[in-house]
């Protein structure tokens, strides 16, 4: 999408349902999870998955900051309480999704603002899943292509998962 006009509708609809995309797998992956999970290491020195859902707040607004004002300036927030974290992430998606569906101007190539901050909290979503099962908070595999995913819904209450592979 590099190159993309910011402001073609498309490319805007397109980056609405990457949100979605991922409020639906964050929101599945963090949901039920206790606070002592939020500190799980899977080894010395690794990041915990407080910390990464830190970072994938702090991705989502910097990637609202370029799209709206153009400011590419980065920040790292403190990580909140695992609670408190889940409810700042979804809450960041959401005024995101609220601002690519206002059609003001956007002020940042579209392709940039998926590859970067988009792409990478997809990475992150994903560590938060192997982290989960690692520390034996087990959830259901699912086919993330026939969920029901939807362009505008990023808060953390989602369709429930319709499992279809179990781990062990």
């Amino acid at each position: 999408m590099s190159g993309v006009p910011a402001n073609d509708p498309g490319a805007r609809a397109l980056l609405r349902h990457v949100l979605a995309t991922l409020a639906y797998r964050a929101g599945k992956t963090v949901r039920g999870t206790p606070e002592a999970f939020a500190d799980y290491l899977a080894a010395p020195g690794a990041n915990s998955p407080r910390t990464i859902l830190a970072h994938m707040g702090d991705l989502m607004e910097w990637g609202l900051r370029k799209a709206r004002d153009g400011d590419r300036r980065w920040t790292n927030a403190t990580p909140l309480a695992w609670e408190q974290e889940q409810e700042r992430f979804f809450a960041t998606l959401g005024a995101y999704d609220r601002f690519l569906a206002s059609g003001e101007p956007m002020l940042w190539d579209a392709g940039e603002l998926f590859q970067g901050g988009m792409a990478d909290a997809l990475t992150h979503t994903g560590q938060l899943a192997m982290l989960r099962r690692l520390s034996g908070y087990k959830m259901k595999g699912e086919n993330y292509s026939r969920a029901d995913i939807v362009a505008g819904r990023t808060g953390f209450e989602q369709t429930p998962p319709k499992p279809e592979y179990e781990f062990d």
